[in-house]
């Protein structure tokens, strides 16, 4: 059992590019509690957060940058080239992380909870953990995913590779071994089988609201699953007006990265919303209405939910990315609480960044707070 009482705590971990993110995204639509250890490490040095100025203070103001944030790259530079400093920056980051996750895992509705962290088994989370997780892939597949998904170059994917500590000492902590060197759907397969002996119920998964409205003609919403796929595929490229095609494929991996929600109008897919919750930010990627669905009635009902379900996974904030012509509806948006901003005007260097990574290009961006009280504030 954990630390936490009422709580059964997966740690997660693996060496990089083995889909420790992926598994974790996985486990929160079975309907687990998620927590990104390596993101909140980052908002512990972003400026306002508790570690900002205790780093600044030990090795100094020259790692600003223009914007008054801590520069992660010369800081990355500095601390990998020097174990002393590395061991300084961690006695710094490592408690106001701790002290995050504990809070958050209090304060979770779910009974399951996740904690992804690179070097969970070096650190106090390991004796808190209820049982060990551990993603592996062979070396060259690690190799080809960094080369594909940062564009790095051969030798520099083979060089953060090796950088990392031994894969085979977290395998032999292992209680749970997730092997990522298949498809989306074998890996689902290994997340969905390992869940069963966590939450051996038959149907597991966040609950969603079915709400339906007899004026708008029976709307009703659904959580999309893995076994929608084809579905959720071919609806969006047909909202899309094919700008954004779709395979089953690529809708299956898509769960990797996000959620989806489904509109059905008398049992007819009409429309669709995509988001994913990352450092505590909600971010609704792909938002598409059929042309026969009034905004007025079909929006309000998807936008409650998706901050809803965000609700449950404890977001700060809420961003959307609306196409073009979903755009112009300033007295919907306004109803539902919504500004047009930009990334820079969010106030949160957090939010900021969520905004800056997921905004496509030309998009437009509507931000809603969804609660006051936040984590890694100063103390």
């Amino acid at each position: 059992m954990s630390n936490w009482t009422g709580k059964y705590v997966i740690g997660l971990t693996g060496n990089i590019a083995t889909g420790k993110s992926v598994v974790r995204r996985m486990l929160e639509h079975l309907g687990a509690y998620t927590i990104d250890a390596d993101a909140l490490s980052h908002r512990v040095i972003s400026k306002g957060a508790p570690g900002y100025q205790p780093v600044l203070d030990t090795f100094g103001k020259w790692l600003l940058g223009p914007d008054g944030q801590i520069n992660r790259t010369k800081l990355g530079n500095l601390v990998f080239a020097d174990k002393d400093a590395l061991k300084q920056l961690e006695g710094i980051i490592h408690p106001h992380v701790r002290q995050a996750i504990d809070i958050l895992t209090r304060r979770a509705r779910q009974n399951v909870i996740v904690i992804e962290a690179i070097k969970l088994l070096e650190s106090p989370l390991r004796s808190q953990c209820s049982t060990i997780w551990v993603t592996d892939a062979p070396q060259q597949v690690q190799v080809e995913r960094l080369m594909r998904k940062r564009g790095l170059s051969q030798e520099d994917a083979l060089q953060r590779v090796q950088m990392q500590s031994a894969q085979k000492e977290k395998l032999a902590a292992a209680n749970v071994v997730i092997t990522n060197n298949g498809s989306y759907d074998d890996l689902w397969r290994q997340v969905s089988e390992a869940w069963k002996h966590v939450s051996p119920t038959e149907e597991t998964g966040p609950t969603t609201q079915v709400i339906t409205k007899p004026a708008a003609g029976s709307l009703s919403l659904q959580r999309g699953k893995p076994r929608d796929a084809h579905k959720i595929a071919d609806l969006i490229t047909r909202l899309s007006k094919g700008k954004q095609r779709m395979t089953k494929d690529q809708a299956m991996e898509a769960f990797g990265d996000k959620a989806f929600l489904l509109l059905l109008m008398d049992q007819n897919l009409v429309g669709i919303a995509g988001w994913q919750v990352e450092n505590l930010v909600a971010r609704t990627t792909d938002l598409f209405l059929d042309h026969g669905v009034a905004p007025g009635d079909a929006l309000p009902l998807m936008i409650h939910e998706v901050e809803r379900a965000s609700g449950d996974l404890q977001c700060e904030a809420s961003l959307i990315f609306p196409p073009i012509d979903l755009v112009g509806f300033d007295h919907i948006w306004k109803q539902l609480g919504y500004e047009r901003r930009s990334p820079e005007a969010l106030g949160v260097q957090a939010w900021e960044d969520a905004a800056l990574e997921s905004m496509p290009k030309g998009a437009a961006l509507f931000f809603k707070q969804l609660r006051t009280d936040r984590v890694l504030r100063p103390i």
